[in-house]
């Protein structure tokens, strides 16, 4: 499984890079706007510092405007991936890009049927949202069972990124269902280091330490 961090701010990429595990960024008109930085400049940042994927967001509603604006995007850097909702009008754009090559992460997933029509249109990330589902009451993780399901059934090659992970177990469940890919918060991704029988091993062995005789360091 491949760790991405969904995140605008370059000092958290930068952490997660440092931990030899972080894969790709996904960003969003949200995490940028937080920023308080132009669109632009973030974004050629991020893909200057991380060697995959890193998805921005188109914010046209109409084809025409989506396709417009993922071109433009598609030309900063070699590893942007277009970010394009699924509706009528991005299930078009996505069909347009992906015949000229542009890579397409689809967002804000709810259903199977909105991710198999995502995959059939080329695109090549799909990204279920699972924190938005569990806020409703709806099982968020039956729906990344049934889009995997749904892909390997059918052989297609589209990736699945779990998006909108709010805690670990979120992680470890994606993991379990055969997700390609999770993408979390900074904050979410120092969770999955921690342990409390960790921490009071370390303790208990640094106090053992200290009776060691000779120390060498």
């Amino acid at each position: 499984m491949h760790f991405f961090l969904d995140t605008a701010e370059v000092e958290e990429i930068r952490k997660g890079l440092d931990l030899g595990i972080l894969d790709g960024v996904t960003t969003n008109p949200t995490l940028v706007a937080k920023t308080g930085r132009p669109f632009r400049e973030v974004i050629e940042e991020i893909c200057s510092m991380v060697p995959g994927p890193v998805s921005a967001e188109v914010v046209s509603l109409d084809t025409e405007g989506m396709i417009r604006e993922g071109k433009t995007v598609a030309e900063w850097a070699e590893n942007i991936v277009v970010k394009i909702p699924i509706t009528t009008e991005g299930l078009k754009a996505i069909n347009a890009l992906s015949r000229e090559g542009v890579r397409i992460n689809t967002t804000l997933v709810f259903n199977p049927l909105q991710a198999l029509m995502a995959a059939k249109a080329g695109a090549a990330y799909v990204s279920p949202f699972l924190g938005r589902l569990d806020d409703i009451s709806t099982p968020s993780l039956g729906l990344v069972a049934d889009i995997v399901g749904i892909f390997n059934n059918f052989g297609y090659e589209t990736e699945v990124i779990c998006a909108s992970v709010r805690h670990p177990v979120h992680i470890v469940e994606c993991a379990r269902l055969g997700a390609d890919i999770a993408t979390m918060p900074y904050a979410v991704l120092e969770k999955l280091i921690k342990h409390p029988l960790t921490d009071a091993g370390i303790k208990g062995f640094l106090s053992d330490w200290e009776k060691v005789p000779d120390k060498p360091f």
